[in-house]
């Protein structure tokens, strides 16, 4: 099992929303009910095996303060696998989410990556402001995946949901998962070799 490839996935979204801790759950850390804002971003790396071969998911925390902004979109480049995410007892995250984060990033990387809306905090459902149904027909009108989670009560779901994530970019790469395994069935030859690409 010596092939490795690392893919960027970033985590964008206002603040207080529970991006550091998705992060951390899904990399094996305990919960943290009061955690500081992130105001630097840093990466956590989660890693999945298919067929073999080890994919590395460099999990991108990112900060959401305005004034963080502009930096933020340095980190963005690259990113292989976007996710939104908004917290279900706040109206303000998910506008913040609609109104810039998934502008502002479509702009620089159009319909490259994968993108993932995630509605945090779902144990908070007694204090629910955005509706499920309102959110999962947005991201079905956008063509892409929706999730609640909560990093407090569920963070194997989220694994879960992840992997799912990385599914899918591999299959738009050309590569078919059956049964959580990876076959490439491109860029061969007729004798069934792999070509090589250069300069990627």
């Amino acid at each position: 099992m010596s092939e490795e490839e690392d893919i960027k996935v970033i985590f964008v979204g206002e603040p207080g929303t529970g991006k550091t801790s998705l992060i951390n759950v899904s990399v094996g850390e305990n919960f943290e009910r009061d955690l500081i804002s992130t105001t630097a971003s840093s990466f956590s790396p989660k890693k999945f095996i298919k067929n073999g071969k080890v994919y590395t998911l460099n999990l991108w925390d990112t900060a959401g303060q305005e004034r963080f902004r502009s930096m933020t979109k340095l980190f963005i480049k690259n990113s292989k696998i976007v996710i939104l995410v908004y917290a279900i007892d706040s109206e303000v995250t998910f506008e913040g989410l609609k109104e810039f984060w998934l502008k502002t990033i479509k702009e620089s990387l159009g319909d490259e990556p994968i993108y993932a809306i995630v509605g945090n905090k779902s144990d908070l459902f007694l204090k629910e402001k955005i509706q499920e149904s309102v959110v999962r027909e947005y991201a079905q009108n956008l063509g892409i995946k929706f999730t609640l989670a909560s990093a407090k009560e569920s963070p194997k779901d989220f694994v879960v949901f992840l992997e799912s994530l990385l599914d899918d970019y591999l299959s738009k790469k050309g590569i078919v998962i059956n049964n959580n395994k990876a076959i490439k069935l491109s860029n061969q030859d007729n004798n069934g070799k792999q070509k090589k690409k250069c300069c990627i």
